[in-house]
């Protein structure tokens, strides 16, 4: 995502190509159960969730907190806890096509035991040298008509 917001959804504006870009998580869900194999579409949310979901125990898992939390934090219309997943919802006015990536780990543990407000960050750190395997596909998505990779 764009590094600053500064110019995110300004219709007098783009987000330059050239900006930097840094990770941002729109989903973290940890402590899956096996037998969960598959989340059907729109399980967890069908598009952003205006002021968040709740973090903590779901039928799938344990909903952390994505960054959509950091994002709209201070706004009065849009500020909460975004627990679970929410996007993509990539800025319409962004030079740049977003790349999401989603992956899932095996691991060596049944269960990580975090708290709910885990941050994606914070989930990747506590995974370390349990990952037994991992699979991860890579979309892309833009809503800007001259969006480039």
């Amino acid at each position: 995502v764009p590094s600053s917001g500064e110019d995110v959804n300004r219709g007098d504006r783009t987000v330059p190509y050239d900006l930097p870009r840094v990770d941002f998580y729109h989903w973290v869900l940890t402590d899956i159960p096996a037998g969960v194999t598959e989340l059907a579409e729109a399980a967890d949310a069908d598009g952003l969730v205006p002021r968040g979901k709740p973090a903590g125990p779901s039928a799938a898992g344990v909903r952390g907190i994505n960054d959509y939390t950091g994002w709209f934090a201070g706004d009065a219309d849009m500020g909460g806890d975004y627990g679970g997943y929410d996007g993509p919802w990539p800025p319409f006015n962004d030079e740049r096509l977003h790349r999401y990536r989603f992956t899932v780990y095996a691991l060596d543990v049944d269960t990580l035991g975090l708290p709910p407000r885990t941050t994606g960050a914070e989930a990747l750190a506590a995974i370390s040298g349990h990952v037994l395997d991992q699979a991860s596909i890579t979309v892309t998505y833009a809503l800007y008509p001259a969006a480039r990779p």
